[in-house]
């Protein structure tokens, strides 16, 4: 019986454990932005991106641009896995994927 309850114990440690894992990866949100006025799109939007979040209380890491080619260019925003849902369905980022 001991056993049993040590046992149990020990898994909801590890479901804790991997849970807290998964949630404390950082996501970056993609916006992709091409042509010859990639670059200034981007650039703009960051302003925006930096507006919603101190507008809405939610924390980030890095918001950012970045020029790919003369006709492509991003703006991104870096945040806790926990937090993405919430920045997803307001800003309906292009894309996303784990951050560096």
């Amino acid at each position: 019986m001991f056993e049993q309850a040590e046992h149990f114990v020990f898994l909801t440690f590890v479901k804790s454990i991997e849970k807290k894992l998964i949630l404390d990866r950082k996501i970056k949100l993609i916006w992709d932005f091409k042509g010859p006025t990639g670059l200034g799109t981007a650039k703009h939007h960051c302003i925006h991106l930096k507006e919603f979040a101190e507008q809405e209380k939610l924390p980030f890491y890095k918001i950012e641009f970045l020029e790919i080619s003369d006709l492509h260019a991003i703006a991104y925003i870096i945040v806790d896995e926990s937090d993405m849902k919430t920045y997803r369905d307001a800003l309906k980022p292009h894309r996303g994927e784990l951050a560096k």
